[in-house]
């Protein structure tokens, strides 16, 4: 195939169009049912083969086998990861913003996709109830905006230039987490340097909120250890359980001793749009900095998340670097400039998805999302209550449910075994996928309740076929 006829605008043209209707397809086919599986079980090494055979030609032949070999987050029996059912609108976006391929790094490399990232921000920073004086970026994902994040912190709070001196000749630095926090904020202090000594963990209470009772006892620990104190993190809310922890206390202990306030929202930013739910992020305002991803719980592609200041100048101060082939002015905030601010200089057009999503259907389909899957996971617990046999880790704060299998007179590790051959049992089917997680030392099933089209019966049914799989196994033992 020629240059000439890889560029070719019909071409494109004709396979955009029977993509589309593949794609049109597939929604229809996964949202009414007519496909039973959420995924086709194949094991790894049997799916690379078949790619390494792939010999090439029809892109539609391509695209189908992709579909077939993919889990279908647009099927409602999906609520495995925190990974959202894209809108289909969504998806434009993303062929727009590839195509054309502007960098970002630099305003002149992407006018439009500069301006639409400080608009989403804006309407997050907005309803979080900051001021003026707020804004920020988006970024690739939660993990790099919790590093950012915190890198801006260390270059606010640690007494020194951390960017410039480096960290090795002064006192060592800590951050405060809870010890149900996203293994990414851990990982990120490390990246920093801190080591593992530098990620205080906070223990939790029965709900898995942070005991910020103990905040005052820790933080005075870590002085006394030589350590300086320059972090706490709140989680809103937690991965493994959902649960989010009471901002306005963290918020106090953090003013009480000058510390950066941070919040990793990554999956619950989304219920400051929420009338109903809205008080499980009350004190999010109180933050010096947020994340939010948008691929979670705000109905857009993967992978973008926004990384968010009170002040937005101390954003800046994270990279102060000189890099004349890119501006003339390193040190002046220039809000357009973007890789001031970010880890990306080749930067995707992250914010333009969301974008096109909030001025197609407005702020209320966020909210509408998020109180009807909330709402699911409440009714779910409460069938697991009524159930037989099984029972919950955790009254659900969001839409994150945890739960086993339980009947009587099993040692804990035979109840792990069954409950981890349950969920095996479901993946091999492919008519659920759901995930797991460890608590201590005790195996949950877990399901994250993406779509917003997850039916109570659909739910009672995966309860009747854990069931079903747990009693086979038991009669064979």
């Amino acid at each position: 195939m020629s240059l000439h006829t890889a560029y070719d605008p019909e071409f494109f043209r004709a396979q955009g169009h029977q993509l589309i209707d593949t794609l049109a397809d597939y929604l229809h086919n996964n949202l009414q049912g007519v496909d039973k599986q959420v995924i086709s079980w194949r094991e790894p090494e049997d799916v690379y083969e078949e790619w390494r055979r792939d010999e090439g030609g029809d892109p539609q032949a391509f695209f189908r086998r992709v579909l077939e070999q993919s889990t279908h987050t647009h099927h409602p029996q999906y609520m495995g990861h925190q990974i959202s059912p894209p809108v289909p609108i969504t998806a434009l976006g993303g062929l727009l913003a590839d195509l054309i391929n502007n960098g970002m790094g630099v305003y002149e490399m992407g006018m439009a996709g500069t301006a639409l990232d400080r608009r989403v921000c804006e309407y997050l920073t907005t309803a979080m109830g900051w001021g003026p004086s707020s804004g920020g970026f988006v970024t690739a994902g939660g993990s790099l905006g919790n590093l950012t994040a915190l890198l801006a912190a260390r270059q606010a709070q640690a007494g020194f230039d951390a960017w410039q001196e480096g960290v090795y000749e002064h006192q060592p630095l800590a951050i405060m987490v809870s010890a149900q926090s996203h293994y990414c904020v851990s990982r990120a202090a490390q990246v920093m340097g801190l080591g593992e000594a530098g990620v205080i963990k906070v223990p939790v209470d029965a709900h898995y909120h942070m005991r910020t009772d103990l905040l005052e006892e820790l933080f005075a620990e870590a002085e006394l250890s030589g350590r300086k104190v320059f972090a706490v993190v709140g989680s809103a809310c937690t991965t493994a359980t959902g649960s989010f922890d009471e901002l306005p206390p963290i918020a106090d202990f953090a003013r009480r001793h000058g510390l950066w306030f941070h919040v990793d929202a990554a999956h619950g930013g989304a219920t400051v749009f929420s009338d109903k739910y809205r008080d499980l992020v009350n004190g999010i305002e109180l933050a010096d900095s947020v994340v939010m991803d948008f691929h979670k719980m705000m109905l857009t592609p993967a992978i973008a998340t926004a990384v968010l200041f009170k002040e937005e100048r101390r954003s800046y101060e994270t990279f102060t670097q000189k890099a004349f082939y890119l501006w003339d002015k390193g040190q002046t905030q220039e809000w357009y400039n973007l890789a001031k601010r970010t880890f990306e200089c080749t930067k995707q057009m992250f914010g333009l998805k969301f974008y096109l999503l909030l001025r197609t259907f407005g702020t209320d389909l966020i909210r509408e999302f998020v109180d009807t899957v909330y709402d699911l996971a409440k009714t779910f617990a409460a069938q697991i209550g009524a159930h037989p046999g099984f029972e919950l880790a955790v009254q659900p704060d969001c839409n994150i449910v945890c739960f086993r299998y339980c009947p009587p007179g099993m040692d804990a590790e035979a109840l792990n075994e069954l409950n981890q051959h349950i969920r095996n049992e479901l993946l091999r089917e492919g008519h659920f996928y759901l995930v797991q997680t460890r608590l201590g030392d005790t195996l949950w099933l877990r399901v994250s309740l993406m779509n917003p089209f997850t039916s109570a019966k659909m739910l009672e049914t995966l309860l009747d076929e854990a069931e079903r799989h747990a009693k086979l196994r038991l009669a064979q033992d």
